[in-house]
């Protein structure tokens, strides 16, 4: 039969379709020209659904190869590469071992997975890479600290004049003057509306801009167990003119909208625990991993969460030391003899342990928490003293009755017979630097935006990567194998099998720093694993 088909062009052309007893085959019309020999002739009958579609004998008309992107080759797309052949080591390197199995040097299966995540320092970002990335980070880390700086100076400077006490006298004076009308009395002074032009040109707590620049700015962070108090961004100010300070917190609502609000009121405080205890805060207090103290009862403003406990700990993570140096000659704080003591006490213990700690820091670390928080009936955060070393003692972690006795006294300096279990651990354990403890803040706020303080097991398997481990690449390990390996290590960690707390996660990368010495190394880990 014929068939009549029109093209885009302007003439038609005719295709004659013959059915023969082989099959369905087109034959091209004279307009089309004889077929080239190199051309196969297309057979239609081999396109028909058949039992033998997935036939791996059946072989292609073409004989030759595809060549791909040759170097003599003129063409300028390049096609790739084949994929390798999949090696048998890809399913024998890998395989789980038993749980209980305990290898030659003392390590079980546990922690073999856990030192696997270490591997990814064999494989750090490039150089430009991490450049560009910081560059980014600092650029908006200063956009955000400079909108504080300005909410800062807008509060204290209109604040200052409309909210001082004296302007009630001179409010009262100025109705006085003005003629009240016949048998109204005058209205309590908290109901009178205070306008802007009644107000003093001058009062005594008045301040100018060349008084609030004479500033220490910090960065700090809440010691909390909430996560989403942990993870709260706080950015705070030291006057250098009346040794005031206050804290602001960077608050995001929504994607565009920010706003910088107070978290501590503009003041006077003192230490409220340690050797400084009742101290008024100086400059010297103020530099990296040093702790600010506060009574929770004196700031009404405070979340609930926080409340909870008659102590608020705030940690410096980050300080303006240009700002320090103009404000102090030395930039080091002058230590008393007790504190220096103390420092020498918590530096000795920490050697004796961190050798046994170097491979079985992720299984101790947690091991720690879960055994503390498993004899906290009351929930609190504290145990007894005979508690805390039992647990070091279930750890193999044993320590001489005067070096035990020695971290308790700096434990216990109010005498309660009563310690904070995690305080312990990171005193006699040691803890992470501010800068590794910010790429653990930054992965987490990643699995927690909403900062809820808890994140789900599959959330955490769906962002964590494994492409860039050196095991991966190499192709001795699948993705999904690296994957399971941390899964595995990170649940048997945590008290739900379907959540992962904040405080869980941090002190999973607590024990895996101790195998790390490099900071830069560190941050290589949890960029290739989380994309921060």
């Amino acid at each position: 039969m014929d068939l009549e088909v029109k093209g885009i062009g302007t003439a038609s052309r005719n295709v004659k379709r013959q059915k023969s007893a082989q099959g369905w085959r087109i034959c091209s019309s004279d307009a089309y020209g004889p077929r080239p020999d190199d051309v196969p002739a297309l057979d239609l009958r081999r396109l028909g659904d058949s039992d033998g579609e997935n036939d791996l004998s059946y072989t292609p008309v073409m004989k030759e190869q595809s060549r791909l992107a040759s170097p003599d080759s003129t063409s300028t797309v390049s096609w790739g590469t084949p994929f390798p052949a999949p090696s048998s080591r890809r399913r024998t390197y890998c395989q789980e071992s038993p749980v209980d199995e305990v290898s030659p040097e003392g390590l079980t299966s546990l922690d073999e997975k856990a030192i696997q995540q270490q591997c990814y320092t064999s494989k750090p970002y490039t150089a430009e890479q991490s450049r560009k990335r910081s560059e980014a980070e600092d650029l908006a880390a200063q956009k955000k600290k400079q909108a504080v700086v300005e909410q800062v100076l807008v509060d204290q400077l209109s604040r200052a004049v409309i909210s001082d006490p004296g302007q009630d006298a001179s409010t009262t004076d100025l109705s006085q003057q003005q003629t009240s009308l016949p048998g109204l009395g005058s209205a309590p002074l908290r109901f009178r509306n205070r306008k802007l032009h009644q107000t003093k040109v001058k009062t005594s707590s008045t301040l100018t801009e060349n008084l609030l620049s004479n500033k220490l700015r910090f960065d700090a962070r809440i010691i909390s167990r909430n996560g989403r108090d942990a993870c709260r961004e706080l950015i705070g100010f030291f006057f250098a003119f009346d040794k005031s300070l206050t804290v602001y917190e960077y608050r995001q609502f929504g994607k565009n909208r920010t706003k910088a609000l107070p978290f501590i009121q503009r003041g006077i405080y003192c230490h409220q625990y340690g050797r400084r205890k009742r101290r008024q805060y100086d400059v010297g207090d103020f530099h990296v991993g040093a702790n600010l103290t506060f009574l929770t009862a004196q700031h009404v403003g405070l979340p609930t969460s926080v409340q909870e406990k008659p102590l608020l700990t705030l940690r410096i993570i980050g300080i303006d030391e240009m700002a320090k140096h103009s404000l102090l000659t030395s930039s080091n704080p002058a230590l008393s003899k007790q504190e220096i003591d103390d420092r020498n006490i918590v530096m000795s213990v920490q050697g004796l342990l961190k050798e046994k700690l170097k491979k079985r820091g992720v299984l101790t670390m947690t091991g720690l928490v879960r055994f503390f928080h498993q004899r906290d009936q009351c929930g609190g955060g504290v145990l007894q003293k005979m508690e805390l070393r039992q647990g070091l003692k279930e750890f193999h972690l044993e320590l001489s009755n005067k070096d035990f006795e020695s971290i308790w006294l700096v434990l216990d300096q109010d005498g309660d017979g009563e310690a904070d279990y995690y305080q312990f651990i990171r005193v006699v354990i040691g803890e992470m630097n501010e800068f590794r403890k910010a790429f653990v803040r930054k992965a987490y706020m990643k699995l927690d935006p909403n900062k809820t303080g808890s994140s789900s097991v599959n959330d955490i398997s769906k962002f964590y990567s494994g492409r860039k481990h050196p095991k991966v690449l190499s192709g001795e390990c699948s993705e999904q194998q690296v994957r399971a390996a941390f899964m595995d290590t990170l649940k048997e960690s945590c008290v739900s099998s379907d959540e992962v707390t904040y405080c869980e996660f941090e002190t999973y990368y607590e024990g895996l720093s101790l195998g790390i010495a490099n900071d830069e190394d560190f941050a290589n880990v949890i960029r290739n694993c989380w994309a921060v």
